[in-house]
């Protein structure tokens, strides 16, 4: 829709897992040299935290995208709300066994065994990833624990990661769960991003899509995306995407703050402790005008020039006015 207008080849901020774009910080490097590790050696249970939107599946895609030797098999589930017995049906589909050893678990875990053990004499690796893993029941849970002992004296047959939010470490410190938290061999934990690395991954996005962050958002956009979406990518996926329909239908570029303000509003989301940033240009008719905490770099720079006309002494600019311009040397 709005492609054209800002010169863009596709859209930036769509909600899919596209590996093209991409974004790693410290933190989603480490999870995805983490979960590589846990995909390509024997090394049992691995677990991926993160809050939701902080980009857990998109590292685990990536991960898994990376992992193609033909010897493994890694097989995903997304859904995990399952009975104990849809739960053996889907692995042995997943692993194409006969789906009717689901219909009794001694059978299943049989016919399962032989096949990670064949696998195994063969040079492969057998992993099973469980997505939204803080939504698996308890009964479940305890059918991970179980999976996770099919082994041999020296080496672990069968690789389990769990992906999950925040709530999965709460339940693995519960007392009935000590025995499957003792399992776990590799651990990462995503956190949402900071301003800088926000600003770069919006600027990147473009940047893919074809575009130019400075003519397509201002500073202050960027800065208010990141205030409302408190460094969630998926949620600066959704205001920036937004935004950018919403400067299309007013035909506005750069894209403002106050559009992004806008946005924010239609979606309810509640912004963070920081202040609001300032606006770009004339304040917006709205029942919550926009009241600056800060002087505005706009006006600093105008009392520069003022003083320089009339041969007084330059206004040095405020310790703040500095720090931003050093945060937004990307543009």
């Amino acid at each position: 829709m709005y492609e054209t207008f800002y010169g863009l080849n596709e859209r930036p901020f769509d909600l899919t897992t596209n590996p093209r774009f991409l974004f790693l910080t410290p933190r989603h490097r480490e999870a995805l040299s983490t979960l590589r590790y846990g995909l390509s050696a024997p090394r049992g249970l691995t677990l991926l935290l993160g809050d939701a939107g902080t980009g857990k599946t998109t590292v685990l895609r990536a991960a898994l995208n990376e992992e193609r030797r033909p010897e493994n098999r890694n097989v995903l589930l997304t859904n995990p709300t399952l009975t104990r017995q849809e739960f053996y049906e889907f692995i042995a589909r997943g692993f194409n066994l006969d789906e009717s050893c689901a219909q009794s678990k001694a059978r299943f875990l049989t016919e399962f065994q032989r096949e990670v053990h064949e696998r195994h004499q063969a040079g492969g690796l057998t992993t099973l990833i469980i997505d939204e893993a803080q939504s698996l029941p308890y009964e479940l849970l305890e059918e991970v624990r179980l999976l996770a002992n099919i082994e041999t004296s020296t080496v672990k047959l069968l690789n389990l990661v769990l992906v999950g939010q925040p709530e999965l470490a709460d339940r693995l410190n519960e007392q009935s769960l000590r025995q499957l938290k003792q399992r776990i061999t590799l651990r990462a934990q995503l956190a949402p991003l900071d301003l800088k690395e926000t600003a770069a991954y919006v600027a990147g996005r473009l940047r893919i899509a074809g575009g130019n962050v400075s003519e397509i958002l201002t500073k202050n956009a960027v800065l208010a995306i990141h205030e409302i979406s408190t460094g969630l990518p998926r949620i600066v996926n959704v205001l920036a995407d937004n935004a950018l329909m919403g400067g299309f239908a007013s035909q506005t570029k750069p894209v403002d703050a106050a559009i992004v303000r806008d946005v924010g509003r239609d979606f309810d989301f509640s912004t963070g402790t920081r202040a609001p940033s300032p606006p770009d240009g004339p304040p917006r008719p709205a029942a919550d005008a926009y009241v600056p905490v800060r002087p505005r770099l706009e006006e600093a720079e105008e009392a520069q020039r003022l003083t320089r006309a009339v041969g007084a002494a330059p206004v040095e600019a405020t310790p703040t006015e500095a720090a931003r311009k050093k945060r937004f040397l990307f543009f």
